[in-house]
């Protein structure tokens, strides 16, 4: 029998409860449905205040390099932040700057966006995707946008969204069982 997947996601949100993180969530239990997995997430509202003043990954805490070994050590990343003045957040960023620059090389890699409106949903391509193709990682072609439109509260109940959240699910799978069954690197 083979080990169950590794999927780590990461919210970048930095408030509880969060549209991205239930967006995080939903993306995450349709790929886990699938697929074998264990899924671990991993909220910047619990490890941003350990990064503030780090400059270097050997000055975070043993809770915080657990979670930078977790993302490095995945199967597949889903990573999300809300759209933060055309952005993502700046505790987003950090955090990724501690992750060994080679260390996601040929990770498959699902983004994920939530924003105020439609107008914010090409953060995923002008914003993310450069962030992970600087680490040499797959970023799967199909990301995940979700505007306030989309949720009661912090429930989807948009079926346009379950439909997409449906088929990134369905486009993950091959490239993530490609990567952790071959181990080799893109």
């Amino acid at each position: 029998m083979t080990a169950p997947f590794r999927i780590v996601a990461v919210s970048g949100s930095l408030h509880e409860p969060s549209k991205t993180t239930a967006l995080l969530r939903a993306i995450a239990t349709a790929i886990a449905d699938r697929v074998d997995a264990e899924v671990q997430l991993i909220e910047l509202t619990e490890v941003g205040p350990s990064l503030a003043g780090a400059l270097t990954r050997d000055a975070l805490p043993v809770h915080v390099e657990e979670q930078l070994v977790a993302i490095e050590q995945a199967d597949l990343l889903i990573v999300g932040s809300p759209v933060y003045r055309a952005s993502f957040t700046g505790l987003f960023k950090h955090l990724f700057d501690f992750v060994g620059q080679y260390e996601l090389v040929g990770k498959p890699v699902l983004l994920a966006a939530t924003g105020g409106g439609e107008r914010h949903a090409l953060m995923i391509e002008h914003q993310l995707r450069p962030l992970f193709s600087f680490f040499q990682a797959l970023t799967l072609p199909l990301g995940v946008y979700a505007s306030n439109t989309d949720f009661d509260g912090y429930t989807i109940t948009s079926e346009v969204l379950e439909a997409r959240i449906a088929l990134a699910a369905d486009r993950a799978l091959p490239l993530m069982s490609y990567a952790a069954t071959n181990n080799v690197l893109i």
